[in-house]
């Protein structure tokens, strides 16, 4: 295959996790994404609209423009992935997804707060996480190259949990020295550094390039030390249609393999449902909360120490017992801190009335609570994301790999569309940001429910011998 050895491969492939989270970490979730709520809401109440209805449409504009993304990723995955098995070149996909990468990431400089363009701006987004995705997905499609079945879950933890450090690290240098909240200082009260202006909200803005500067230089060891096995072929009109043939006849067999069909409808609701959660998390604290983009920040940091963490452990756990129950525990974990985010108001947690005044430092009980569930999806959603592609690698056909995980991306990104857009019209419709996150408990329990009907070990031999 190649003269490098496995382990230099093995850290090049996880040098991408380390490489793409910032996109995660602080476009989609921490960062940028509560930044254009912020904006465009307060847009919004300068055109005459009230707080709340103004918080719950930036919402949902959010959300339209992720299932958009979510979109346009389902139509493309699984043709891409079947194309890339019959050929067996997966890198070429790899080096023109991290370029969407990088041009929709250094996009979001334009959003300047005065001219702001909803439409560039979101353009710009939308092109950067369809490349992040892509990109993901046709790397995950290695991770049977680098290890056995028992090897890979720790493997992928071990991925995972290296993200998340970098995603932490990332988090922690743009909320001390790039980002700024309203004052326009950031987090240990400096100005936004190299020559930025703060009122032109330049420190924020630059997370975009930022991310994109780090993803270029963390996939080098990537790009010089990840190789691919087996035979490579030039693409080619016959063999594009071969490998449409190819996806056609498995969409076809989907039914005689019941394990992998459950569990890709499982992890279409679940990954789903996690997803909303990171996605609209931040937005929900500086809508219901009050919370500035640099609080969102800290709320970061502790979630993605939690989710390092317990995605290191979750490997170990994976490799022992099997992916199954570490997601199902997962999930678990993930609606009761649903249900608890969805309940948090100023006033109120559970239900409960509480004291609006100074609970932990300028923490009132309704942040502090934020702060508890946030820490729960942290660890809990890094843990699940982990066994789930381990999960995949048991479920599916060893001779269609890549194509399993564009299968994949379709089962994560089919309701990608979907949950968005019902958090988008429960959010609208509702004007209420807490009423409109409350979909996301819905997907939880059905990826749960279809879990029962998953094989911890996937189908037999014979099944598959028999569905090909």
């Amino acid at each position: 295959m190649t003269d490098i050895p496995l382990k230099k491969r093995v850290r090049g492939w996880m040098a991408f996790d380390w490489a793409s989270q910032p996109y995660n970490t602080l476009l989609l979730t921490f960062i940028f994404g509560p930044y254009f709520a912020s904006i465009f809401s307060d847009r919004l109440v300068a055109e005459g609209a009230d707080t709340e209805s103004a918080n719950a449409h930036a919402q949902a504009v959010w959300g339209f423009a992720l299932a958009i993304a979510g979109a346009l990723i389902a139509l493309l995955a699984p043709v891409l992935g079947a194309v890339a098995d019959s050929t067996g070149r997966r890198m070429p996909f790899i080096w023109t997804f991290s370029a969407l990468y990088v041009i929709g990431a250094a996009g979001l400089w334009f959003a300047y707060p005065a001219e702001f363009n909803t439409t560039l701006v979101l353009g710009f987004f939308v092109i950067g996480l369809v490349g992040m995705e892509f990109a993901t997905s046709f790397t995950n499609a290695l991770l049977p190259e680098l290890g056995d079945r028992d090897e890979i879950g720790k493997l992928s933890g071990t991925g995972w949990a290296i993200g998340y450090v970098g995603g932490l690290i990332a988090l922690v240098f743009t909320l001390c020295i790039l980002a700024e909240n309203e004052s326009g200082k950031t987090l240990i009260g400096l100005s936004p550094a190299f020559g930025l202006d703060a009122e032109l909200r330049e420190g924020t803005r630059s997370v975009g390039p930022f991310a994109a500067l780090w993803y270029m230089v963390f996939m080098i060891p990537f790009f010089i030390w990840v190789r691919e096995s087996g035979p490579r072929l030039k693409p080619s009109l016959a063999i594009v249609k071969h490998g449409m043939s190819d996806l056609v006849a498995t969409l076809k067999r989907l039914p005689q393999t019941p394990s992998l069909m459950s569990y890709l409808g499982s992890s279409m609701l679940y990954r789903d449902a996690l997803n909303g959660m990171y996605t609209f998390g931040g937005i929900y604290a500086v809508g219901v909360l009050g919370w500035s983009v640099v609080d969102v920040g800290v709320f970061g940091i502790l979630a993605i120490i939690f989710g390092a963490i317990f995605a290191f452990v979750g490997g170990r756990l994976d490799s022992r017992y099997g992916p199954k129950p570490v997601i199902v525990t997962s999930i678990l974990a993930l609606i009761l801190a649903a249900v608890g985010i969805v309940s948090i108001s100023p006033m109120s947690v559970f239900g409960i009335m509480v004291p609006t005044d100074s609970l932990i430092g300028p923490l009132s009980t309704a942040d502090v609570a934020f702060y508890l569930c946030g820490c729960v999806v942290g660890a809990a959603g890094g843990t699940v994301q982990a066994a789930s592609r381990t999960m995949l690698v048991r479920q599916a056909n060893p001779e269609r790999m890549t194509e399993a995980f564009g299968l994949y991306a379709l089962a994560g990104k089919a309701t990608a569309f979907l949950a968005p857009a019902l958090i988008g019209v429960v959010s609208a419709v509702s004007e209420s940001q807490r009423i409109g996150v409350t979909p996301v408990i819905g997907l939880f329990l059905l990826g749960l429910i279809l879990l029962l009907w998953v094989k911890p070990e996937g189908e037999d031999e014979e099944v598959w011998a028999s569905a090909t």
